[in-house]
């Protein structure tokens, strides 16, 4: 099994590392200093325009959409390598190189399953990175982990549909860049569980769309549009805006988790990278109780198993990106769920020692480890918790030991 890149993936990671190194990563404060100036945690960023028009120069545009008509024509084991060096700058980078979420899988949603009509409308300006993008699942009101739960309906009246719900954790939505949304609502109650739902396209100023609230995660406001729960009233749009067929909302709801789950891991191990290297080089530089903090027994422990969980993390990811390009997401369904089970523990893990080798800075915003380890935190719920992986991951294995019915 070959794990490695490709000739033109080669090229592009070293593109993108070098992309990363000379303007990301060294202009990271000015980011986040032209946020505070003005005063709209919203706002967004003349340096992000400038980041993006250079990202197109070099090439480094769509990385993550394998049609080369539309994107770079990656596999997604190429596609995986180039994610983890997004991870290291997870704010700034996967929008730099137009490849952040929830876009990319709008993108490939509209990509797979959109209309002519449909892709002219959203996924071109969407491709170009002129607009943003919302994805309207999650609710309040149930125990979302269970897609088949989803209360919020989609009725047919006429040629409109006519939409009422709540959603929450709708990353992006309150962003004003954010112009359209993918919504997952019942079409038909009486239908089987998997063919109730259907998924629609939304523009957010369409009435009766109302931004509620903001959601903080733990305590700390995301200015990428934030994670806001929006309340759908007797929302109206145009049954050409149906994306598919009625019914077919829960397919597509797999077929756009199944690559999102590889990109969110590989940034992952992006950030334990960086928080890697962050924590060794601070450890050489302190020296608490006359010796660096490199020679203590319990921090080397720390570098060992940070290493160690890295790799093996990194390696079950890449197996899955290889599975899914030559077996299909379907047939690389164990590996996606368990690289969703390793990759966040793996990589609140690295960050967590790598805050406590910093000390009070750690929990600062003076450096990114506090911003990652809360991103990290939340992906073991995000894309669905944990619990549910191991439980997907557990049914499957035990088929084999079942005597036949």
């Amino acid at each position: 099994m070959n794990l490695g890149l490709s000739d033109r993936g080669r090229e592009l990671h070293a593109e993108l590392r070098d992309f990363l190194d000379t303007r990301v990563l060294p202009d990271e404060s000015r980011y986040f200093e032209e946020i505070r100036a003005s005063g709209d945690r919203h706002h967004h960023p003349e340096l992000m325009e400038e980041l993006k028009a250079e990202a197109r120069r070099r090439g480094l545009w769509n990385l993550f959409l394998p049609d080369a008509t539309h994107g770079a024509g990656l596999s997604n084991l190429d596609y995986a390598h180039l994610a983890e060096l997004t991870g290291r700058s997870p704010v700034i980078a996967p929008e730099a190189t137009n490849c952040a979420a929830p876009d990319t899988g709008n993108m490939e949603v509209l990509h797979m399953f959109g209309t002519a009509e449909q892709q002219r409308t959203w996924l071109e300006p969407l491709l170009e990175g002129e607009i943003r993008s919302a994805f309207f699942m999650t609710e309040p009101d149930v125990a979302s982990s269970d897609a088949r739960n989803i209360g919020a309906r989609i009725e047919r009246d006429g040629d409109e549909y006519v939409i009422n719900g709540r959603k929450w954790w709708s990353s992006g939505a309150a962003s004003p860049r954010c112009r359209i949304g993918i919504f997952m609502g019942v079409t038909d109650p009486d239908a089987d569980a998997h063919r109730q739902q259907s998924m629609i396209l939304v523009p957010l100023d369409t009435p009766g769309v109302e931004v509620v609230r903001e959601l903080p995660v733990f305590g700390h406001y995301d200015g990428q549009g934030g994670h806001p729960e929006v309340s759908f009233t007797d929302v109206r749009v145009p049954v050409s805006n149906l994306i598919g067929q009625e019914g077919d909302g829960f397919a597509i709801a797999q077929a756009r988790l199944g690559p999102g789950r590889i990109h969110h891991c590989m940034r992952l191990i992006g950030m334990a990278e960086r928080a890697y290297d962050l924590m060794c080089e601070r450890s050489l530089a302190r020296e608490p109780f006359g010796q660096p903090i490199a020679k203590q027994g319990m921090f080397r422990h720390w570098v060992a198993q940070s290493r160690v969980r890295i790799e093996q993390a990194r390696l079950l990811t890449l197996k899955a990106a290889h599975l899914m390009d030559t077996v299909g997401n379907k047939g690389a369904h164990m590996e996606i769920s368990a690289i969703k089970i390793v990759a966040p523990s793996m990589a609140e893990w690295v960050l967590d020692k790598a805050i406590q080798t910093f000390g009070g800075s750690g929990f600062t915003n003076d450096q990114p480890l506090a911003m990652m380890w809360a991103h990290a935190r939340t992906l073991r719920m995000a894309d669905g918790p944990d619990e549910v992986h191991e439980m997907a991951l557990a049914r499957r294995e035990l088929k084999g030991y079942l005597p036949d019915a």
